[in-house]
């Protein structure tokens, strides 16, 4: 198999990020062979139409490449419970999108022949078709054994990405980057925002949209100088 192959590619995982992937590797000339369910199945047929919805192990049973897109906690299991059904192919490709794991998740599968991938998008999935532009000049992290390391490489890019090499080892501290980065920016705004509220300020979100934009932009560019974010921001 190349970096290159036409693949069918499987979906596990129906929530705001594994639609969009599979949107995204269709866009690239990839055929979907099916979907898990999932709750919004209205937004789900929105992003990826007329794509077929089936138990997981019947997608990984239909799948040269599955994508495994659930919550962090749920991975292991999942990945577990479908190689104790035989579920998992000699030559397969799996690729999971957890920032936090590394390949070790994907054990199980590749004791059976798998091939294991972690592919993770650094944007801020919505679940909609919306996301298809900003993969578009996002970065992805890209952790596999170094023999396969081009065809995670290369899916990344046809993501719309640029592929940047996580380490293995290092995937923890990748992990605990993308969730500081994420939820401690979401915690603040929305702390600003309930204090603008109480101070009467109409359209708290709005009120700050310049402001946190300007800040962060600022913030990026020193860390990209190797600057004291502190400094920047006075």
């Amino acid at each position: 198999m190349t970096a290159s192959s036409r693949l069918g590619v499987g979906i596990i995982g129906a929530g705001r990020v594994g639609p969009v992937i599979g949107a995204a590797l269709a866009g690239a000339g990839h055929a979907l062979t099916g979907v898990t369910a999932g709750s919004d199945r209205e937004r789900v047929d929105a992003v990826i139409p007329g794509v077929p919805v089936l138990d997981a192990d019947e997608v990984v049973r239909r799948s040269e490449l599955v994508v495994i897109a659930v919550p962090h906690d749920e991975l292991g299991p999942l990945v577990g419970g479908l190689a104790e059904l035989g579920a998992w192919q000699v030559g397969q490709l799996v690729l999971h999108t957890d920032p936090g794991h590394g390949l070790d998740v994907l054990a199980p599968a590749a004791a059976r022949g798998a091939i294991p991938l972690a592919v993770h998008p650094a944007i801020a999935f919505t679940g909609s078709t919306l996301d298809l532009r900003q993969l578009a000049g996002a970065y992805a992290a890209v952790t596999a054994p170094a023999a396969v390391l081009p065809i995670g490489q290369a899916l990344a890019v046809e993501l719309g990405c640029e592929p940047v090499v996580v380490a293995d080892a290092d995937r923890p501290a990748y992990g605990e980057a993308i969730a500081t980065a994420t939820q401690f920016a979401a915690s603040i705004v929305h702390q600003s925002a309930a204090l603008l509220e109480d101070a009467g300020v109409d359209a708290p979100g709005r009120f700050l949209s310049t402001l946190v934009h300007s800040t962060v932009d600022r913030a990026l560019t020193a860390a990209g100088r190797g600057a004291d974010p502190d400094d920047e921001l006075l």
